[in-house]
C-alpha cells in the first residue's frame, strides 16, 4: 500500500492547479515575525496576511512560531517544513491554499533559549500573540499583573528560562536593548479590550521586577498598538482532514479551515519596519481601533453569544441552523438594532454592509460552528459583548429587550442544569464551581438571577443592583425555564 504523502517543499511544484501554493522562494525569506501561540486562529489569520505580503514580493515577513505549552502544532508542522493547508469554506465549496510563511515552530518549555534568540534577533521587527486573555497574567478586575501567581513570581526574578508570554517578551527586550536591535512592534491579536495597553502593562510589570530603567526603556522604545481581529476558525475534525485528502491527494494534520471573511484592524503606531498591508484584503490601518472593536464585540460577538446560548439550550448544534429559523434570523436583526444604537462607528465602517456580512457568516453551513463551542467561558466574554451596552441603555433610562435576552439565556445555561431535551448541561467556564453553587437543585429562578447579578467580576454595581434589570431578567429566565428556548426559536 502506498504511503499517503504529507505537504512538503518537493510537492509544491506538482500541486493541482486548483490549490494555491507560495509564489516566492522560501529559502530567500527572512524571519521578521515571531508569533506566540501558534494555534489554528493564527494560521488562518495573521499567517495568511503575512503570506500575502510574501507572495507580493516583500520577503521580510516569514514567521517563527512558538507554542508556550504543548508541542502539538510543532508535531503537526515539523514534518511538513512548516507548510500547511488553509481551507476557506463557504456554501459553494472550499478553496485550498498551501501557506509557507511559517519557517519553524519552537516549543518554548523545551527550548526557551531558542525562543528568546528569535525574539531578540535583529531580523525580527514584529511580534504577534494569540495566547487568550488568560495568557496576559493580569487580574481581570484591576488589570494589574498577578504577582501571586507562581509563574509570574518566577519570571519577575529575571530568569533565563521564562514561563509566561510577558516574561519571554520582557527578557527578549532586555536582550534587544543590550545589542542595540531595532525597535520592536508587539501586536496582541487576542479579543480583549485595549489589548495593546494590557500587553504593555504585563510586560513592563515583569520588567519592573528586575530593573526600573528597563521598564522605562520598554515604554519609550517598544510599540504595543491596539488591534482588533476577526475570523471564524472552527476546530478541525478528522472528517475535514479526510475530505482534504480526498480532493487534494495528501494528508495534512496541520490544516485549518475558515470562512472567506477576515478582518485585522491595527492602530497606526508601529515602532519600526512594517509590512505594506495595503494590498492585503481585510487589513485596515487606522488611527483608533476602539470603535471598530466595540462594533465587533457588540454586533458580531454579542449576537454570536446570544445565538449560542439559546441554540444550545434548544439542542441546536450549529449556529447556521439557528439563523436558518425565521425566529432566529429576526432575533439577530432586533439585537443588532439595539446594539447599533450604542455605537459611534468610524467613517470607514459601513454598519449596514457590516451587518449584511455578519449574517452571511452566521448562515455559512460549511463552517459547522458549534453553539456549545461558542458558549465556553461566558463569564469572561459577556461583560464586553452584552453587559456594557445594556448598562449604557439603563444610563439613558431605557431597557433593551434582546440584549437582555442574551444575558438571560446565559444565566439559564450556567445555572439551569438541564437543556430543553432534559440533558445535563456541562458548563465550561472558570467560574463553573460558583455557578454550580448558585444553581443548586433547590434554587429558584429569583435566587439564581440574584446570585449571578451579585458577581462583580461580571456585573458592575450600577447594573447588578438595578431592580428593573433584575426583574426583567427573572421574567426572561423564568420563561426559558418553563417554556424552553425551543419555543422561542420556533417563533411561538
Amino acid at each position: 500500500m502506498t504511503d499517503i504523502p504529507r505537504p512538503n517543499p518537493q510537492m509544491l511544484g506538482t500541486m493541482p492547479a486548483e490549490i494555491s501554493v507560495p509564489s516566492y522562494d522560501r529559502e530567500a525569506v527572512s524571519q521578521g515575525v515571531v508569533h506566540l501561540g501558534v494555534g489554528a486562529f493564527h494560521r488562518a489569520h495573521q499567517a495568511a496576511a503575512f503570506e500575502a505580503c510574501l507572495n507580493a514580493g516583500d520577503l521580510r515577513w516569514g514567521i517563527v512560531g512558538a507554542s508556550l505549552r504543548s508541542r502539538g502544532v510543532a508535531d503537526q508542522l515539523g514534518p511538513q517544513d512548516g507548510l500547511y493547508t488553509l481551507c476557506v469554506q463557504d456554501g459553494e465549496g472550499a478553496q485550498d491554499q498551501i501557506i509557507g510563511a511559517i519557517d519553524r515552530v519552537i516549543v518554548a518549555p523545551e527550548n526557551p533559549a531558542a525562543l528568546l534568540d528569535a525574539l531578540a534577533s535583529k531580523d525580527t521587527h514584529i511580534v504577534t500573540l494569540t495566547i487568550t486573555e488568560k495568557g496576559y497574567m493580569l487580574d481581570p478586575a484591576t488589570g494589574v499583573l498577578m504577582h501571586g501567581h507562581d509563574d509570574i513570581a518566577h519570571d519577575r526574578t529575571g530568569p533565563e528560562k521564562p514561563r509566561t508570554a510577558p516574561g519571554f517578551l520582557a527578557k527578549a527586550l532586555e536582550m534587544r536593548r543590550a545589542c542595540n536591535a531595532p525597535p520592536l512592534t508587539i501586536l496582541s491579536c487576542d479579543n480583549v479590550p485595549a489589548n495593546g495597553a494590557r500587553l504593555r502593562a504585563a510586560v513592563t510589570g515583569i520588567a519592573e521586577g528586575w530593573d526600573s530603567t528597563l521598564a522605562d526603556w520598554i515604554g519609550r522604545e517598544t510599540a504595543f498598538p491596539q488591534t482588533m481581529v476577526d475570523r471564524i476558525v472552527p476546530a478541525t475534525t478528522p472528517e475535514d482532514i479526510a475530505a482534504l485528502q480526498e480532493r487534494a491527494g495528501y494528508e495534512d494534520p496541520g490544516m485549518v479551515k475558515t470562512e472567506p471573511f477576515m478582518q485585522w484592524v491595527i492602530e497606526d503606531a508601529f515602532a519600526g519596519e512594517r509590512p505594506d498591508f495595503s494590498h492585503v484584503p481585510g487589513v485596515q490601518i487606522t488611527r483608533s481601533v476602539e470603535e471598530w472593536e466595540k462594533a465587533k464585540l457588540r454586533l458580531l460577538n454579542g449576537a454570536h453569544s446570544t445565538l449560542a446560548y439559546l441554540g444550545a439550550l434548544a439542542g441546536i448544534e450549529y449556529i447556521h441552523e439557528v439563523v436558518a429559523r425565521p425566529a432566529g434570523a429576526a432575533l439577530v436583526e432586533q439585537l443588532w438594532d439595539e446594539a447599533q444604537s450604542t455605537l459611534s462607528p468610524p467613517a470607514e465602517l459601513d454598519l449596514a454592509a457590516y451587518r449584511k456580512q455578519l449574517f452571511e457568516r452566521f448562515a455559512n453551513p460549511a463552517l459547522q460552528h458549534r453553539t456549545k463551542q461558542i458558549a465556553v467561558d461566558g463569564s469572561q466574554k459577556l461583560p464586553q459583548r452584552l453587559i456594557e451596552p445594556i448598562a449604557e441603555f439603563y444610563r439613558k433610562g431605557r431597557a433593551p429587550q434582546h440584549l437582555t435576552l442574551g444575558v438571560a439565556a446565559w444565566m439559564q445555561w450556567v445555572t439551569g442544569g438541564r437543556d430543553d431535551g432534559d440533558y445535563t448541561i456541562n458548563v465550561d467556564d472558570p467560574l463553573a464551581p460558583v455557578f454550580e453553587r448558585i444553581g443548586h437543585p433547590k434554587a429558584t429562578v429569583e435566587s439564581r438571577v440574584s446570585g449571578l447579578l451579585d458577581l462583580r467580576e461580571i456585573f458592575p454595581a450600577e447594573l447588578g443592583g438595578n431592580e428593573n434589570f433584575r426583574m426583567h431578567l427573572i421574567a426572561l429566565v423564568r420563561d426559558l425555564n418553563q417554556q424552553g428556548a425551543s419555543r422561542l426559536l420556533s417563533g411561538n
